[in-house]
């Protein structure tokens, strides 16, 4: 025999981790992409528009949240879920959050207007000078806080949740060929 019983207990026991573990996972992508949409738990920049398209994409939800509770059905759609998830946060952390700036701060207008506005800051990057955290985004406070670290937070659960499918996957594979061995 190729393969042993206790492997294929290993094999079934890693199965109900590994789904345990993406469904665990799915839940709080879904709730930190939820809190993307409330900037300091405040509604009233939902209601008035004023939210990044990023988070309005809502990849936390169905891409790292229901996609990946579909792993159970699907690896392939979980993969894609998670890699869309993984992709969109990155992208936003990239691009920085949408809020209100003072457009003088960039050049001589006097006006303020809803924006990206460290989307094409060429010669400075955000994430690293934390002096512009405060000074440039007007509304909602701590815009710059909140959208580091909930993207921060999805970028991290997806990369997560790819690598566990990705065992998921190998898993199954395995436990497959363990099952045909079985007399």
């Amino acid at each position: 025999m190729l393969f042993s019983p206790c492997m294929l207990a290993c094999s079934q026991t890693c199965s109900r981790i590994l789904g345990l573990s993406l469904g665990t996972s799915a839940l709080f992508a879904a709730m930190a992409n939820v809190a993307l949409l409330f900037p300091n738990w405040d509604v009233t920049f939902l209601l008035r528009g004023l939210i990044g398209r990023h988070a309005m994409l809502g990849s936390g939800l169905w891409g790292g949240g229901l996609m990946v509770l579909t792993a159970l059905l699907s690896c392939g759609l979980a993969l894609l879920g998670g890699l869309i998830c993984f992709i969109t946060s990155g992208v936003a952390l990239k691009d920085g959050p949408f809020c209100m700036f003072d457009v003088s701060f960039f050049n001589q207008t006097q006006a303020w207007t809803y924006g990206y506005p460290f989307k094409d800051l060429h010669n400075r990057n955000y994430l690293y000078d934390h002096s512009l955290w405060n000074s440039v985004c007007l509304e909602p406070s701590e815009a710059v806080v909140w959208h580091v670290s909930f993207f921060s937070v999805l970028l991290c659960i997806s990369l997560l949740q790819l690598l566990l499918v990705v065992i998921h996957f190998i898993n199954s594979f395995l436990g497959l060929f363990c099952s045909l061995c079985e007399k």
